[in-house]
């Protein structure tokens, strides 16, 4: 037989699109031609194959040797179509039987010596396999505990092309891979109970986590604002599965699994420093990949001295912030990143740091100004909690009293997020931070008094209607760390004064 085909499967954006690799070897001269729309990388593809299959110890004659990967319209990159190709040639060449992958998907680069080296992506690849209805895939034996996370599928990891060909001959058994085990990150840097006073921001630091909600920090520096940050990680909530394997398949694009434990159980927390591009940080590139919004899926952004940040990168933050995900367009079509993440942000108020306190400040009204203008007030209108992080006193730091540790903390948190799960259970909402406009009517009822309150607010602190919403959704967590089913008249207040703080220097 000449001709054969072989189904296997490339990434693009985060979904994986299906490939047919069909090979037809014939007698003529002795060239090895790939067409169907391919990068560079598959059509060097051609001379990794072979000099692989020789190596392996298989004779490949001098014949003409045509390759097409079908669908022809559809761009082909990366490195995953070396096996099938492989696979494919062999069975023209009569060393396979036609037909003996039967409905298996194959995918993997090879090494010039045969072996099959691993591939990124592998996780999103099995479950659109499996959803198409195919129960079988041959990967790289390193992607093996990964591909084996998707339930349901048999999952044969190779480690060369010998193994591979022995597989589908039937001359070697080989075990259907396992799940790898869960990869956990280590504990937090920083626990609660080694912040030195600062009950404002620690407890502005549990609302936030609590309902998933953005933070900014405001304080001289010292005063403890990265390290509340960085503490934010040791709060988090455990992952449930279906989360856990979302955000798994976004590290799996970009190559960043463990290959022995590469399920993520632990909600990830990305500190991204000022001089981040606009494609690092949203995503992008001539090939669109996920940017760091993307890897805090699920857990928190950190971004340490804002003020630093180039204004027209941090503009690039607001969509995401509303929509919870990014969507990058190219002249060949459109790729949506998920980006439901936590902002933690932290900022000096003025260029020395000491502002509003006068007897230090040594900045001028102008120079204050400008570098708080920094900061446009549409990005500002995005953030639900802004909190002053005071100078610490002597007494804090000396004081033999510890506050609050982590694992305390996080009880509540959990609390206050099993709460919502049930009240949002098959709504597709995970967090009072999720609620549209519609939602708050339902379930963010704030009563006469209350409206009375928001009323004499929304004049005093000029809100907008996002800021309005947003001082709602974060009354309704404060209410669920109190475990009160109804957001009360002091929730609404103590939501209203992490408005008022930002206020404070953006009005003045």
């Amino acid at each position: 037989m000449s001709f054969s085909t072989v189904l296997s499967a490339s990434i693009d954006g985060l979904s994986a699109e299906f490939v047919r690799v069909e090979a037809d070897v014939s007698n003529g001269l002795p060239v090895f031609n790939m067409v169907g729309y391919l990068s560079s990388e598959v059509k060097e593809a051609g001379e990794r194959v072979r000099t692989a299959i020789r190596n392996s110890g298989f004779d490949y004659p001098p014949k003409r040797t045509v390759i097409n990967l079908s669908p022809a319209a559809l761009r082909k990159r990366g490195a995953s179509f070396d096996l099938p190709i492989a696979v494919s040639v062999l069975i023209s060449l009569g060393i396979l039987k036609p037909g003996c992958t039967g409905s298996c998907l194959l995918a993997g680069e090879l090494g010039l010596d045969g072996r099959v080296r691993k591939i990124p992506g592998i996780l999103p690849i099995v479950m659109a396999a499996r959803q198409k209805g195919i129960t079988c895939c041959i990967v790289p034996e390193e992607n093996a505990a990964e591909g084996a996370l998707a339930e349901n599928m048999k999952i044969i990891g190779v480690k060369d092309l010998r193994e591979t060909v022995n597989y589908l001959l039937g001359k070697k058994q080989i075990a259907a891979a396992v799940p790898g085990c869960a990869f956990r990150e280590q504990k937090a840097e920083v626990d609660f109970a080694d912040i030195c006073g600062q009950e404002t921001v620690r407890r502005a630091a549990e609302i936030a986590v609590a309902g998933g909600h953005n933070l900014l920090l405001i304080g001289p520096p010292g005063s403890g604002k990265s390290m509340t940050a960085r503490a934010v990680a040791g709060i988090l909530p455990p992952l449930g599965r279906e989360e856990s394997l979302e955000i798994t398949k976004i590290y799996s694009v970009m190559d960043l699994l463990h290959a022995d434990a590469p399920l993520i159980m632990q909600r990830p927390f990305r500190e991204v420093h000022h001089t981040v591009t606009k494609a690092a940080l949203i995503g992008g590139g001539t090939v669109p990949r996920p940017g760091e919004i993307s890897l805090a899926h699920g857990g928190v952004l950190f971004l340490d001295e804002l003020t630093e940040y180039r204004k027209e990168i941090l503009e690039t933050l607001r969509q995401p912030l509303e929509n919870r995900s990014i969507e990058i367009a190219r002249t060949y079509g459109k790729y949506r990143f998920p980006a439901d993440f936590i902002l933690v942000a932290a900022m000096n108020p003025c260029p020395c740091g000491c502002y509003p306190d006068m007897e230090r400040c040594r900045c001028t009204p102008a120079q204050i100004r400008a570098y708080l203008g920094k900061i446009s007030m549409p990005f500002l209108d995005r953030i639900d909690l802004c909190t002053e992080a005071p100078r610490v006193r002597y007494e804090d730091l000396t004081g033999r009293g510890q506050g609050e540790s982590s694992a305390e903390i996080r009880k509540r948190v959990c609390m206050a997020r099993d709460i919502q799960r049930e009240r949002y259970r098959g709504t597709g909402m995970r967090t009072n931070a999720m609620l549209d406009i519609n939602d708050l009517k339902k379930y963010c009822r704030i009563g006469r008094k209350g409206e009375e309150l928001m009323e004499q607010a929304f004049s005093a602190l000029k809100l907008t209607a996002r800021a309005y919403h947003k001082t709602i959704r974060t009354a309704r967590t404060i209410a669920d760390l109190d475990g009160e089913e109804e957001i009360r008249t002091k929730h609404l207040k103590e939501a209203l004064g992490y408005r008022m703080a930002g206020g404070k220097y953006w009005e003045r």
